[in-house]
C-alpha cells in the first residue's frame, strides 16, 4: 500500500516538530522518527488503528504515536491517506479534517 499525506497532515506535523524542536532538538527527532516508524507500520496492517467512534466510519482510524499525538487516517483500495495529526488535548471533530 501507498501513503499519502494530506496538505492538512503535514503542515500538522511540520508545526508540532516545530515547536518541539525549539525546547528540545533531540526529542524532536525521536517524535520524527516515531511517526515514521508507526506510520511504515499501516503498508503491514492498515486496520490497526482504532476506529474513530465520532465518525462512525471504519476506513477512517487513529493510530497512537508516543503518548501525546494521534494521526488520523483513511483506508483506500490502494492507499492509506494520513488525513491530519492531533494532540490528545485537543477536542476532535469531524470538522478538524
Amino acid at each position: 500500500m501507498k501513503i499519502i499525506w494530506s496538505p492538512t497532515a503535514r503542515t500538522k506535523t511540520k508545526e508540532i516538530l516545530e515547536y518541539v524542536a525549539k525546547d528540545n532538538p533531540d526529542a524532536a527527532l525521536v517524535l520524527i522518527d516515531q511517526f515514521e516508524s508507526k506510520i511504515e507500520k499501516l503498508k503491514e496492517n492498515p486496520e490497526s488503528g482504532r476506529v474513530l467512534p465520532e465518525l462512525k466510519n471504519d476506513k477512517i482510524r487513529e493510530i497512537v504515536v508516543h503518548k501525546n499525538y494521534g494521526f488520523i487516517y483513511e483506508i483506500n483500495p490502494d492507499t492509506i491517506e494520513i488525513l491530519t495529526i492531533r494532540h490528545f488535548r485537543q477536542n476532535f471533530s469531524s470538522s478538524k479534517l
